[in-house]
């Protein structure tokens, strides 16, 4: 067998690999880490994260969140979207402001805050359940690992969309009762 056969065939698999990651997202109902994905296909988290940039280079909706990979539907209807600005310095004061929005129906998209030197920073959150929440607080609570608002001194903004335009009203109204609005 020359180089070019196996070149050929490597290039092969790894295209195969790419649409059955993209397949895969696409269709669970989930999250899929990519330790998940790198132990299906039997490869390195690395190259995972390699093939989901090149899927998501060719034009494919796959968003990296915090509990893994999940394909957005840019066919959904569009529902109500709010940035919302807030002050917390603990973990409980997250988990607190997190579960008032999942709990009055809202998804909180991200967290943003504003870095005095890169400006603005994102992070991805697409939290809709409790469960979702949880899953982020115990990340958050391992060692070493701080809030993107330990920098600002809790202050940071999510963009949080719900069904409709009450049910933004209603978290934002909750929130301001539970003092984390600004």
């Amino acid at each position: 067998m020359d180089g070019k056969q196996t070149g050929g065939r490597l290039r092969l698999e790894a295209e195969e690999r790419r649409k059955s990651i993209g397949k895969l997202i696409a269709v669970s109902a989930a999250p899929v880490t990519g330790g998940e994905l790198a132990a299906r296909f039997r490869v390195t988290r690395q190259v995972v994260v390699q093939d989901v940039a090149l899927l998501r280079a060719g034009g494919a909706p796959i968003l990296a969140t915090p509990s893994g990979y999940i394909w957005v539907d840019r066919a959904a209807v569009p529902r109500p979207v709010r940035v919302l600005s807030c002050r917390h310095t603990t973990l409980s004061g997250a988990r607190r402001e997190l579960m008032i929005v999942v709990n009055a129906g809202g998804t909180v998209r991200d967290v943003i805050v504003e870095h005095p030197v890169y400006g603005e920073l994102t992070g991805s959150l697409m939290l809709h359940t409790p469960e979702d929440v949880e899953a982020l607080m115990e990340r958050l609570g391992r060692p070493g690992v701080l809030m993107l608002s330990s920098m600002t001194d809790g202050v940071h903004m999510h963009t949080v969309e719900a069904a409709n335009e009450a049910a933004l009203n209603r978290i934002e109204r909750e929130l301001r009762i539970a003092g984390i609005l600004l």
